[in-house]
């Protein structure tokens, strides 16, 4: 298995997510890789995304699982046509995360090659740009799926760090009503678009706002919210009689879902409600977990440069595992630009990862 053709021929697949059929023709492509050493699982509800795992023994109880996914967010025609440039691979998905996903696919081929006694997964979703719900159901069907150790490659960027702690999103949905009214007499209606802002301004004095243009937070362990989105009204010359906003909160552990429900509705207003429309829990690691320090430093060898621990705002897949109470090592490779038409990933932080995987593995067997 070649890691930088099978990279590029995924980067080919406009897997965006939603596009179902490219999703399932990427499916099968990966599949294809393998003969019948591998046990291949597709699992679909409804119209859900499709959910991938790979395995070499027919389990759900597994030693190491990698996971990842394989959707990404829309792009230009040109970026489904990945290029290299020197160490450098450019194309949608590169960095986040399809190149990392094929050294998961990689190490499945060498657990199975060098005869490894290890149960060992390669899970790979379809919808995790926008909230995993197939792999939510994919979990909720197969509870008894879990693993001692989980591999998460989806927190590319820098291969100098090591994620130990992730947020909970939280995202929520904001609905205002109003009376239609004429834009000449306001008097006569109730504008829903005044209501939200409203709402939006006592949100605002708990959760301060942040921007490059603004100011930065002395630590950016802390609890977040932006507005992803906000509509209201059609008509200019027209009082809305409906507003929506659509919001990302960002908690850390120290913070709940009901704690956040409890402050929403205070926020609240006559002619407001709220929606949550998503929510989980944060990954918390031990960063003195002997696992996890026998990666850091077999990483530290490898790459020839100290790691160190890193908090982040974003979340992965692997908090599902987390919850269960999985052992996350949450370690990638380097690029930028994910989300944006410049992304990119060093190719060499590809193959150095693929080598950690490799003797991380062998050493477990001992």
């Amino acid at each position: 298995m070649e890691l930088r053709k099978i990279a590029t021929d995924l980067i080919k697949f406009r897997t965006e997510t939603g596009n179902t059929k490219e999703i399932e023709d990427c499916f099968k492509y990966v599949q294809g890789l393998f003969g019948d050493e591998v046990v291949k699982k597709v699992y679909k509800k409804d119209k859900l995304a499709p959910v991938m795992l790979l395995s070499n023994v027919d389990t759900l109880d597994f030693d190491v699982m990698v996971v990842g996914h394989l959707d990404v967010v829309p792009a230009s025609d040109e970026m489904f046509e990945p290029k290299f440039e020197g160490d450098i691979l450019r194309g949608r998905g590169a960095l986040d995360m399809k190149s990392f996903a094929v050294v998961g696919m990689k190490s499945l081929e060498y657990v199975i090659k060098e005869k490894l006694p290890l149960k060992f997964g390669v899970l790979l979703s379809s919808d995790e740009e926008k909230g995993s719900f197939g792999l939510a159901a994919f979990l909720q069907e197969y509870p008894q799926l879990r693993a001692k150790i989980v591999l998460d490659v989806d927190v590319a960027g820098d291969d100098g760090k090591i994620i130990a702690k992730c947020k909970n999103p939280v995202f929520v949905k904001l609905i205002a009503h109003g009376k239609e009214a004429h834009g000449a007499k306001p008097w006569m209606g109730i504008d829903a678009n005044e209501k939200l802002l409203q709402v939006w301004s006592n949100i605002r004095k708990k959760f301060a706002y942040y921007s490059m243009e603004s100011s930065a937070p002395k630590d950016s362990w802390i609890n977040t919210v932006h507005m992803a989105n906000i509509a209201g009204g059609g008509a200019v010359n027209v009082i809305s009689n409906r507003c929506e906003a659509s919001l990302d909160f960002r908690l850390t552990e120290n913070s709940s879902v009901d704690e956040l429900k409890k402050f929403l509705d205070s926020c609240m207003i006559n002619g407001v409600e709220y929606e949550i429309m998503s929510s989980s829990h944060p990954v918390v690691m031990d960063e003195k977990n002997p696992y996890i320090l026998q990666y850091k430093k077999l990483a530290e060898e490898k790459l020839a440069k100290k790691i160190e621990f890193e908090y982040i705002g974003g979340a992965t897949d692997s908090r599902e595992f987390a919850k269960k109470g999985s052992v996350v090592i949450m370690h990638s490779g380097s690029g930028d630009g994910e989300h944006t038409a410049g992304e990119y990933v060093e190719w060499s932080s590809v193959e150095k990862l693929f080598d950690i995987q490799k003797d991380f593995l062998r050493q477990l067997c001992k």
